[in-house]
């Protein structure tokens, strides 16, 4: 017996076009918001776009909405989204609506005000020093063990070193050109979030191991030649550094669902630790806001606390 289709029908083509593709234009041309950001929203519009019909809303169009209409919403999409997922769905609408609003199609934005349930407070999850040494040493264990070849081995050590020893996001890594490192200072410009670019020094033994392949491996190193590449030369997916950094995790014993962003809060959480500015440490990271960085403080204050239970006498 075959299962049912789950699949939601999809939107309207009038309905994507007339609402949604100009805000995605707008986000992708102009305000070069990432394809994952367009994709979330994307999401959250038509979840929107779904309720309004199924509570039969959706005939008096946005400009009617109020705010009864949008607690309803949000009360209905606790029940099938987590806090943190609610919280980036409102606010891709509320950035639909003011699109809209500016663009003198709506009267008013019935998301401002609108309450949401208060977001748990999560420490992002780090490696210890000692850990991030076992993970590292990963691809030349297996070359050792002649589990992998030379080329994937080297390859994938210089992935997490670029990972941790320059905090790099993953679209950032696999986005980085030849062209965007000075081999001799060691420091490469990373295009980040929004196109805004920076600077990230990349540490003594990522460029010696970006160095070796570039000089060993690599088939292209022009300035527009990729520095993270498969087998066949191309330019690596993010899956592939997804799933290649599994398996070293598993080779390390270390829990495997962590993800290659794990590494840039390893390396954030390491500087503060050794004594680094926060403001230089948001400079490196590429926040724009220093509260997103200010969580990092909370972990290393949690680890000094640790310590001082664990050696204090009087503790």
């Amino acid at each position: 017996m075959s299962k049912p289709n789950t699949k939601p029908t999809p939107l309207p083509e009038s309905v994507v076009s007339e609402w949604w593709q100009p805000f995605a234009d707008y986000l992708a041309k102009e305000k070069r918001y990432s394809a994952y950001t367009l994709r979330n929203y994307r999401q959250a519009f038509e979840d929107f776009y779904r309720w309004l019909v199924e509570t039969g809303l959706w005939t008096d169009g946005f400009d009617e909405l109020g705010a009864r209409e949008m607690r309803d919403f949000v009360i209905e999409a606790q029940r099938r989204y987590g806090r943190r997922t609610l919280h980036n769905h409102v606010s891709g609408l509320r950035a639909l609506l003011k699109f809209w609003l500016k663009r003198g199609r709506l009267k008013r934005n019935p998301l401002v005000g609108i309450p949401l349930p208060k977001l748990e407070k999560r420490l992002p999850k780090f490696l210890t020093e000692e850990q991030m040494k076992r993970l590292l040493l990963g691809p030349q264990r297996l070359l050792e063990n002649h589990s992998i070849d030379a080329f994937t081995a080297w390859r994938d050590r210089l992935v997490m070193e670029l990972l941790y020893g320059g905090g790099l996001r993953v679209s950032e890594l696999v986005g980085i050109n030849y062209g965007a490192i000075d081999f001799d200072s060691g420091v490469a410009r990373v295009m980040g979030k929004g196109r805004k670019e920076r600077l990230c020094p990349l540490g003594r033994v990522a460029l010696a191991v970006a160095t070796k392949f570039r000089d060993e491996f690599a088939r292209q190193t022009n300035p527009t030649a990729p520095v993270v590449i498969t087998a066949r030369h191309t330019r690596l997916p993010v899956r592939q550094v997804q799933l290649l950094l599994k398996r070293y995790l598993v080779l390390a014993d270390l829990p495997h669902e962590l993800t290659p962003h794990k590494l840039r809060h390893s390396y954030a959480t390491h500087l503060l630790n050794a004594g680094a500015d926060l403001r230089l440490v948001q400079e490196l990271l590429g926040h724009v806001q220093l509260s997103t960085t200010q969580i990092y403080t909370h972990v290393s204050v949690a680890r000094l606390q640790e310590i001082y239970a664990k050696s204090h006498p009087r503790a």
